[in-house]
């Protein structure tokens, strides 16, 4: 019996450990990912971001398994998005900002459940925190956020609604440094 491909990908859990709130040690996070059938399992930093490989059918499932162990388990409703490596690689080469020249540290990427539809799009209000900057490629939402992303309104809360989906956001670096995890 031949056995399926594994391939590597990133989970991030939007919430976790921030601001004292939903907190869940890492090793209990890993240990859930292995016991969904998972290999590979890494964490990095504390705010929910898990390297792992899966076949094809199970990668599928990770975000409701993932997603209703946490529920079970610590009692904490925990969207889970996920990006495999190649995925990951795209986001990281399409930024439209930092290929304009933006400092790195102003960035961030809102990682989106679905992609928004055009008319979704649409109705997003590009002066809503000016000078902050967005723009949305596919299922990722590429932030430039020159005074800090604490102090702008282009928040979780504000796209989930006007995309209807659910996003978790990450900076820059965590960004660059889950690729360079994921690809390893």
């Amino acid at each position: 019996m031949a056995t399926s491909k594994r391939t590597k990908h990133v989970a991030l859990l939007r919430g976790i450990n921030v601001g004292g709130k939903n907190k869940l040690a890492m090793k209990d996070l890993a240990a859930l990912f292995v016991d969904a059938g998972c290999s590979d399992v890494a964490t990095y930093i504390q705010s929910g971001n898990v390297v792992f490989s899966a076949d094809a059918a199970l990668s599928n499932r990770i975000p409701f398994v993932i997603a209703k162990a946490i529920a079970s388990r610590f009692k904490l409703s925990v969207p889970v998005v996920m990006r495999t490596a190649d995925e990951l690689r795209d986001v990281a080469r399409r930024n439209p900002f930092l290929r304009s020249g933006a400092e790195p540290s102003a960035l961030h990427v809102a990682f989106l459940a679905d992609e928004p539809t055009p008319a979704q799009i649409a109705s997003l209000d590009p002066q809503r925190s000016l000078p902050d900057e967005f723009k949305v490629l596919g299922r990722e939402i590429y932030l430039h956020c020159p005074n800090g992303v604490a102090r702008s309104k282009l928040t979780n809360a504000w796209f989930d609604t006007k995309l209807a989906t659910v996003s978790t956001a990450r900076n820059w670096n965590t960004v660059t440094k889950l690729l360079e995890l994921v690809v390893a």
